[in-house]
């Protein structure tokens, strides 16, 4: 794709249209209410979201797209001149809300572009999604795919969100005499809030921006800001910390819950000032669980819970694709390229060094379990730029500045800038 058309989760300027796949923050990092450098694609309900992030926001410049239809956008070539087709659809990312990944397609070829995502095997959203690709697709070969490798490393293998939520309910069950503090973000895990509140027949606390969104998000009766009428209160992430629990059970007692697909760490005041913290427990042991510590596994599905310290349980609930689950969707695309969004210089691995082989004219003879003709790609070479994280994702003086009081790692994580400048490159990376 020719420099100057397009960027996805990008907000510099250079581009004739932009698109945002989702509102959490490490992907809208540049925008702000006055943005003026153009057109703004996005789905409709990150669209019914946007003024609560974005104050004053001039909404003429949002472009809503529906799931799963083919939209046409005309642009100017920088170097010809000449008018110049672009193909976009909207696919469910089933990520967070109003999440969605992009499709294009035009002269330059087919350009799949998944933002965050998680696409579990057996969920029914994810199979609408993989059905709604597969058409969109026909008999296009997608040229590159521009792929959520947050958790691209065989070390992570968790649970679908449906089971990982059923070991919240029942850590909270098992403490019917304790406070629940659970970790979340502005935006993200409204399933594992609801299904907590359905099994458990209780409201949730939440604090009132995040009660604005929920309002939003239509669930009027299940959340609230009132400490005296329930037990459970979703936090922000950032407040999440040992110092917080320790306090709150010298006045009665509490659990704290983190639902990640990461570790969670935190800084501890013995720490050097550099660093964001310290993995304080491994993932992957399996046991049963202790009063004491240790974890606590899954027998039906083998998953792990944690309980690294006496008032903390790390939960594997996470809104990203795990390893085997971005093989699969590997497999599915089977993609001539691919190039992964999240970039750090030490900690997450180049998905082609895992699934180089299932690309080109290595790729599969068929794609996951369907089966269809395929175009020859050509050689189209497709290069984005991205602002990349640099240094040892566990120590960074520049990171450090920007740390506001204890962090976890998933927190620091989410500080990468991501985003897509789609142009084109005279030779492969």
């Amino acid at each position: 794709m020719e420099k100057g058309l397009v960027s996805v989760d990008r907000w510099t300027e250079g581009s004739q249209v932009y698109f945002l796949t989702h509102l959490h923050s490490d992907h809208t990092q540049g925008l702000t209410s006055r943005w003026a450098r153009g057109p703004l694609f996005c789905s409709r309900l990150t669209s019914q979201l946007f003024p609560s992030k974005f104050l004053d926001f001039d909404l003429s410049f949002l472009r809503v797209m529906d799931i799963g239809v083919w939209y046409s956008i005309s642009l100017v070539s920088p170097s010809s001149g000449s008018q110049t087709v672009l193909q976009a659809m909207a696919i469910d990312a089933h990520h967070c809300p109003g999440a969605v990944m992009f499709l294009f397609r035009g002269d330059f070829g087919c350009i799949l572009y998944t933002g965050d995502f998680r696409w579990e095997a057996k969920s029914e959203r994810a199979k609408i999604g993989r059905t709604m690709l597969l058409n969109a697709l026909k008999d296009d070969s997608v040229d590159i795919l521009y792929l959520d490798n947050t958790y691209c490393n065989p070390s992570f293998d968790f649970p679908p969100r449906e089971v990982a939520a059923k070991q919240v309910v029942d850590i909270i069950a098992s403490h019917p005499d304790h406070d629940i503090i659970i970790g979340i973000d502005s935006l993200g895990k409204e399933d594992l809030l609801l299904h907590i509140s359905r099994v458990l027949k209780i409201k949730i606390w939440v604090w009132p921006e995040r009660l604005e969104t929920m309002h939003l998000l239509g669930f009027h009766d299940i959340f609230t800001t009132k400490t005296s009428v329930t037990r459970v209160r979703a936090v922000p992430r950032y407040s999440f910390s040992i110092e917080t629990l320790e306090g709150l059970n010298t006045m009665r007692p509490t659990i704290g819950i983190m639902p990640s697909g990461l570790p969670w760490v935190e800084k501890t005041a013995k720490e050097d000032d550099n660093l964001f913290g310290s993995f304080l427990t491994s993932r992957h042991k399996k046991g049963k669980l202790s009063e004491e510590g240790g974890t606590w596994t899954d027998q039906l599905n083998g998953s792990v819970v944690e309980r690294f310290h006496q008032y903390i349980y790390s939960v594997p609930y996470s809104d990203h694709s795990c390893f085997t689950e971005i093989q699969e969707f590997i497999e599915l695309v089977q993609p001539t390229s691919i190039k992964g969004i999240v970039s750090t210089s030490s900690f997450y691995a180049d998905p082609l060094y895992y699934f180089g082989q299932l690309c080109g004219e290595n790729r599969l003879s068929k794609r996951f379990c369907y089966k269809r003709g395929r175009k020859d790609g050509g050689d189209r070479v497709v290069a984005f730029e991205t602002k990349s994280y640099s240094g040892n994702c566990c120590s960074t003086k520049a990171t450090s500045k920007r740390r506001m009081g204890r962090l976890s790692w998933v927190r620091a994580m989410r500080r990468l800038h991501r985003g897509a400048k789609i142009e084109e490159n005279d030779s492969s990376d």
